[in-house]
């Protein structure tokens, strides 16, 4: 067939840039397909970016767009709705020089990406809302929603949780899986926390889980994470005002020792909600010259940490795989075998971290009895230990075996 020399990357949030530059680098022209008008960020999100997405990025010379943006991040306490203390785990081993996870807000990791990848000369496309695609022996033919066409050796969809590409290379792949949990947060003044920057503090509430870390400046970037059984509508969720959400969090915070009801009252502005969902394992991730990247293939629940970072390590480990083998089928092939064991393994940690917080009286005592064993047995470096989520560096230069 030929190898792959153009690409149509479908999605502009993390994947889609990192993925058009990744490519680029390795010799492939890609030009990347937004489906909003414009840079549609997410407002009042935030997230970490862990050094396993920090080392990807590096691997293609683009960790230097963080520059300036976000917080060093370091590890996560755990306490009880009581105010009991129950472990702390590092967020990973500094990597060689010293550099740590960061927090920051997703619109900055969005806006960071897209102004690296513009700089470098990639094409960034907006409001190109994909409806089809076609591919064949010669190349791929896309379809947008604004009757344009667009065509390319290969197209890589990175266009998240409910990607149009997935549903193309495979009408019968599963459905993005919800977890019963809502999302909302904010930014609360500097607040007397007693936390210090680079730290998070987590806390398993009687009725909800939040967490929370105070930024050098002082400010407090917290989440919330209310259990919601049943899946709601978007519609659903845009309807509940900031008062109601307000009320909400008090009502579910109001039994727990800790500072969760003073640092929400203290926040300004609006509060919005989004539920949580991750991706059940993926049979097919590639199909008729196409392939998915990021959350189109593997999303985590944010209780991983990982979300970005995953999507950050693929984008990079597709682009060394199309470098390595002229036929882009076998390309997709090296490149799942590469990342399908490392992303499942993340998805199933993040399902656990989410089942935790949603259990009852009787699960919660439990949990609050065991989560100390288990919160050691992370830090460590035995049976138990995180450290495999955030020990994997990515060498550029060393080829992908057929």
């Amino acid at each position: 067939m030929g190898a792959a020399r153009t690409a149509l990357v479908i999605g502009g949030g993390v994947a889609g840039p990192v993925a058009a530059m990744a490519l680029q680098q390795a010799g492939v022209q890609a030009t990347v397909y937004e489906a909003y008008p414009n840079s549609a960020d997410d407002v009042g999100a935030f997230l970490t970016l862990q050094v396993n997405g920090i080392a990807a990025l590096r691997a293609i010379g683009a960790d230097h767009a963080l520059d300036g943006i976000g917080f060093a991040t370091t590890s996560m306490r755990f306490r009880s709705g009581t105010g009991r203390y129950l472990g702390e785990v590092g967020i990973g081993e500094p990597l060689a020089d010293g550099t740590v996870g960061i927090t920051l807000r997703r619109a900055d990791l969005y806006r960071a990406l897209r102004d690296e990848a513009l700089r470098r000369g990639v094409t960034i496309e907006y409001g190109k809302r994909l409806v089809d695609a076609t591919g064949s022996a010669s190349g791929v033919v896309a379809e947008f929603a604004d009757g344009t066409t667009a065509t390319a050796d290969v197209l890589v969809g990175a266009d998240g949780v409910r990607s149009r590409v997935r549903t193309l290379i495979d009408p019968g792949a599963p459905r993005a899986r919800y977890v019963p949990l809502l999302n909302t947060g904010g930014y609360a003044p500097a607040h007397t926390a007693g936390l210090e920057p680079g730290t998070y503090e987590m806390i398993f509430g009687k009725k909800a889980f939040f967490g929370y870390a105070v930024a050098p400046d002082g400010t407090v970037w917290w989440f919330a994470n209310p259990p919601r059984p049943a899946e709601p509508t978007a519609g659903e969720l845009a309807a509940v005002t900031t008062d109601q959400w307000r009320t909400m969090l008090h009502e579910l915070f109001a039994g727990d020792n800790t500072p969760a009801r003073t640092i929400i009252d203290s926040t300004p502005g609006e509060l919005a909600g989004w539920a949580t969902y991750d991706m059940p394992p993926i049979p097919n991730w590639h199909g008729n010259r196409m392939v998915l990247v990021g959350d189109a293939a593997h999303a985590t629940s944010p209780s991983s940490g990982q979300g970005a970072s995953m999507a950050i390590e693929g984008a990079v480990e597709l682009a060394r795989c199309v470098r390595d083998h002229d036929d882009p089928a076998a390309a997709f092939e090296a490149y799942v075998r590469l990342r399908r064991e490392r992303v499942e393994r993340v998805v199933a940690a993040g399902a656990r971290t989410s089942n935790q917080k949603t259990v009852g009286p009787v699960g919660r005592v439990l949990r609050d009895a065991l989560m100390p064993i288990f919160l050691r047995r992370a830090a460590g470096k035995g049976s138990g230990s995180v450290a495999w989520l955030h020990r994997y560096e990515i060498d550029w230069d060393a080829p992908v075996a057929a």
